[in-house]
């Protein structure tokens, strides 16, 4: 358990933070730039829970929370081991096979896409359609570290399957597609 008695540490005053082995880098480090685009993903689909609170999903969406907290500490924790431990917590492949079994079930229910379809219809899933963007946005920084630096293959692929998750979740809550906004190509030329 977590023990937080002081929030500042005047630590990381000269634009340096500290990772799980104590190391320490740059705040604008690539890694850095990973785990903060985990936070924030973190954050909107937080914003996607407010708007769900009568919805079965919004236990999922708090799962998921959960889970991006341990890939954020994933993430910082430098190295190419990526065996979880007691003491080292690692996303874990059965993490993103949940996900999939998730995407599957919704999928289901869902009508077949005859578009691209915009961000929208209902605000639970506009909300969720801007955490599949900000999700899209954190892979992009991890996939980014992954090219000069070891990072947990496992926890790129969670980052994959959760924006295809948060995409199937916001056509549900769009009356199982009924009410996605379909893109009309060149429709304004």
């Amino acid at each position: 358990m977590v023990r937080l008695n002081k929030i500042y540490t005047r630590t990381g005053d000269d634009g340096t933070t500290g990772l799980v082995d104590g190391s320490r880098l740059p705040k604008h480090a690539a890694r850095m730039e990973a785990i903060g685009a985990v936070d924030e993903t973190n954050s909107v689909i937080g914003l996607a829970v407010c708007a769900l609170t009568d919805s079965p999903h919004a236990a999922t969406l708090t799962r998921i929370q959960n889970d991006l907290f341990d890939l954020g500490a994933d993430l910082a924790t430098p190295g190419e081991d990526f065996t979880p431990g007691e003491m080292t917590l690692r996303i874990v492949p059965a993490q993103a096979q949940w996900l999939e079994t998730a995407i599957d079930a919704i999928n289901d229910s869902l009508s077949p896409l005859r578009s691209f379809i915009l961000p929208g219809g209902s605000e639970g899933a506009a909300r969720v359609h801007v955490a599949r963007a900000s999700a899209r946005a954190a892979e992009r920084r991890a996939t980014a570290l992954a090219a000069t630096d070891a990072v947990n293959p496992a926890a790129l692929a969670y980052l994959n399957r959760l924006s295809d998750y948060l995409f199937v979740l916001a056509r549900a809550l769009n009356r199982d597609g009924a009410d996605d906004v379909l893109w009309v190509p060149g429709q304004n030329r």
